[in-house]
């Protein structure tokens, strides 16, 4: 009873033994604060991107992408396969018990019999088999079921990842197809404009008050406006299939969609704060899924070097056995087998010791990703923070700017219809008034993007 005691307790002591290093997450290799100002008055965790994105027609937009998108559904179906892999190696830790029922009939002829006479044989049996049932005591078969796992979590994380990134893009290309359609509407005021000069010039040439050279500045400012309407129209288009594409189904065939709001009633607004480095790029779910990976590959190398060391399995069965079935339940039918194997690598030409190889290589792939992760996602946010300072300058100074051209043109204007200023500087006018107004657009659509990509950095969008 002593030995048996003694045996069991180190049975129990080495199924507790790992051969997996001890996990420790690496330090995270960037600085401790921002470079530039992170300061705001909304935390991420508290607003949701419902109250973020308050443009009706975007939140239609970005629950139908999230419902139809391609992308999305196959990063959905990898969790769930994921999942599924998951189960399948935590169930090596169980034994698995199946229920057998046969019958075998035969017969020897005479020629082959030890008796010199022909025989049949006839049984029937019923069990219930253990089917190699591995003893972990080192660690193998749980290493390979926390490395599993950890893939699923993983892929659990790269997919809410892709959720956030798609969210972002389905803002940016509805703002871009905002910022188009606006700048295509000035394009068409323009060419209007200029279309209405040429055919003041071209009254003025036939009564001899302007010349062929004031009717070809005219022509010629007409036809570049004309070919700049064209390039904004066609990348309108292109703006328009591209949310498309992220939707998921043509927009205009979703029905009930609200109308779209201009640039300037966007309700975005880039106040989010950032907090400290190390607080917020662990919360963002490509971190998550770097890491994963890196307590996968940790956990693989325990499995890797279980290798060097028995495998003992455990296969049986218990039931009854009769030569016919009506017997199969008398007493003394009662049967049983049990087979323990034990297996110890000898030589492998180097195998083993490879496989431990890898995975250490492996484990050091996963540690420069998840710390190159880290990196490229404090470079993302920072920038982020950068841009939204001078965006806003900018807009502000393109702003001031296109009102001042709106006045000079007006000014222009007025002086030419008078006779006073030349056609030229007409010509000028317009020009610049127009490249303000285009750049102040543009402006405020970068402002705008800035703080969804902002959001998207910062972990945001969970429901």
């Amino acid at each position: 009873m002593t030995r048996r005691f003694a045996l069991g307790a180190l049975t129990l002591a080495l199924a507790a033994c790992s051969l997996a290093p001890t996990y420790e997450r690496p330090a995270a290799p960037v600085v401790a604060s921002w470079p530039a100002a992170a300061n705001g008055v909304r935390q991420v965790a508290d607003v949701r991107w419902r109250n973020f994105y308050t443009d009706p027609r975007l939140q239609a937009l970005i629950q139908t992408a999230l419902e139809n998108n391609r992308d999305l559904r196959i990063a959905v179906a990898r969790v769930a396969e994921a999942r599924g892999l998951y189960g399948v190696q935590q169930a090596d830790r169980l034994p698995n018990v199946n229920l057998n029922v046969a019958r075998n009939a035969g017969a020897t002829p005479a020629s082959t019999s030890v008796t010199g006479q022909k025989f049949k044989t006839q049984r029937y049996d019923v069990n219930l088999g253990l089917l190699s049932f591995e003893l972990d005591f080192w660690g193998r078969v749980a290493n390979l079921s926390a490395a599993a796992k950890a893939q699923y979590l993983a892929t659990e994380a790269a997919q809410t990842a892709f959720r956030l990134s798609l969210i972002a893009d389905v803002a940016n290309a509805y703002l871009n197809e905002i910022e188009m359609g606006e700048r295509v509407r000035l394009a068409e005021e323009t060419a209007r404009t200029r279309a209405e000069i040429r055919e003041l010039v071209a009254r003025r040439r036939a009564v001899g008050l302007a010349s062929e050279l004031d009717w070809l500045q005219a022509e010629g400012a007409y036809q570049s406006a004309q070919g700049e309407l064209a390039g904004l129209q066609r990348q309108h288009a292109a703006s328009e299939t591209l949310l498309d594409m992220l939707v998921g189904r043509p927009v205009v065939q979703i029905e009930n969609l609200p109308a779209a709001q201009s640039l300037a009633d966007q309700a975005l607004r880039p106040d989010l704060i950032a907090g400290l480095p190390a607080e917020v790029l662990l919360q963002r779910p490509d971190v998550m899924a770097a890491e994963q990976r890196l307590i996968a590959a940790n956990a693989n190398i325990g499995a890797a070097r279980a290798a060097f060391l028995p495998q003992i399995t455990l296969t049986g069965t218990v039931g009854t056995a009769s030569r016919t079935l009506a017997g199969l339940f008398d007493a003394g039918s009662g049967a049983w087998t049990f087979q323990p194997a034990l297996a110890q690598p000898l030589f492998d030409a180097g195998r083993n010791s490879s496989n431990v190889d890898i995975a250490e290589a492996r484990k050091v792939i996963a540690v420069a990703d998840y710390e190159k992760t880290i990196q490229q996602a404090f470079r993302e946010v920072a920038d982020l923070l950068t841009d939204r300072e001078k965006l806003g300058e900018q807009l502000a100074a393109q702003q001031a700017n296109a009102t001042a051209q709106q006045q000079r043109l007006k000014l222009v204007e007025a002086r030419y219809r008078a006779g006073i200023a030349n056609q030229l500087e007409l010509l000028d006018a317009q020009r610049d008034a127009f490249a303000a107004e285009q750049g102040a657009v543009q402006m405020r659509r970068l402002v705008l993007a800035n703080a969804a990509q902002l959001y998207k950095a910062l972990a945001g969008g969970q429901e």
